[in-house]
């Protein structure tokens, strides 16, 4: 069965965490020609579904402001979810040390609450296109 490429323009966005929970870090990159156009982190205490969630968000944010109908590709089916339910469903437990991060989770889900968006949120077709332009290469 072929998959048709990735479309462009389009973003790519990826997390990475050492240990779970651990080190966390996302970031967002222009499928086509793969320049990164944020990174946030490190964030202590944190999850990988976290940062893909934080990652989307703030992608969806990048095009609101740029105004790009653009559709944004991420490769965790759980964090696409969690935007389309506005709620980052996570088990992390919010403590000091983690604090920043559950700022961004609040502020990501507050903002997915007050603001529609055109961009399709598209699931990563890893075994047909390879990795994710945006991952973190520590497989």
């Amino acid at each position: 069965l072929d998959v048709p490429p990735p479309l462009t323009p389009s973003y790519c966005v990826d997390a990475a965490c050492s240990g779970n929970p651990g080190l966390l870090e996302y970031r967002c990159v222009d499928t086509a020609s793969g320049e990164e156009l944020f990174y946030r982190g490190p964030f202590v205490r944190g999850t990988n579904n976290v940062g893909e969630f934080l990652a989307i968000v703030e992608a969806l944010m990048l095009c609101h402001q740029e105004g790009h109908p653009w559709p944004i590709y991420s490769d965790s089916v759980n964090a696409i979810s969690w935007v389309r339910a506005k709620k980052a469903r996570t088990n992390l437990n919010r403590t000091h040390r983690n604090a920043e991060l559950f700022e961004r989770l609040d502020q990501a889900e507050t903002w997915l609450r007050s603001h529609a968006y055109p961009n399709r949120l598209l699931k990563w077709q890893t075994d047909s296109w390879g990795e994710n332009p945006a991952d973190f290469g520590r497989k």
